[in-house]
């Protein structure tokens, strides 16, 4: 790999060592690959958790494993849980910040036009008949 770094401005030799690297990692996996398989059939009886952790890495599930720190907005890594609860509000509220210069804000009238009786009687017209009542009682059929 160091001698295809130095090669960048060899097309054709930084080309063939691509090719090298690439055909000796192809191999490595399948080697490694091979081993694991190897391994879950040894452990298949006799120890279940490390064939289940073999199959885990082949097929690339990872378990989620929290290590309990947390980086600051400058990188920083922090273990302190006081200092990572702050971290995770400062986050928060960095999210839910509201920027906008102006707001909408909403009056407590919502009332909107009054609703006229022909709109309610045309609204029961188009309601399917003879279905069974609501919670309220009232049925479709006038």
């Amino acid at each position: 790999m160091d001698k295809r770094r130095l090669a960048k401005d060899n097309k054709e030799e930084y080309e063939t060592l691509q090719k090298v690297i690439r055909k000796k990692c192809d191999e490595a996996k399948e080697n490694w690959i091979n081993d694991k398989c190897n391994s879950i059939d040894l452990h298949c009886r006799s120890t279940p958790q490390v064939m289940y952790r073999n199959i885990d890495e082949i097929t690339g599930k990872k378990t989620c494993s929290s290590t309990g720190c947390l980086k600051s907005k400058n990188g920083d890594i922090i273990m302190e849980k006081e200092k990572i609860l702050e971290r995770w509000e400062e986050y928060i509220s960095e999210l839910f910040e509201d920027q906008r210069k102006d707001h909408n804000v909403m009056k407590n009238n919502f009332a909107g036009p009054p609703i006229m009786k022909d709109e309610v009687q045309a609204a029961i017209r188009k309601m399917k008949t003879g279905k069974a009542t609501g919670s309220d009682g009232i049925s479709v059929d006038y």
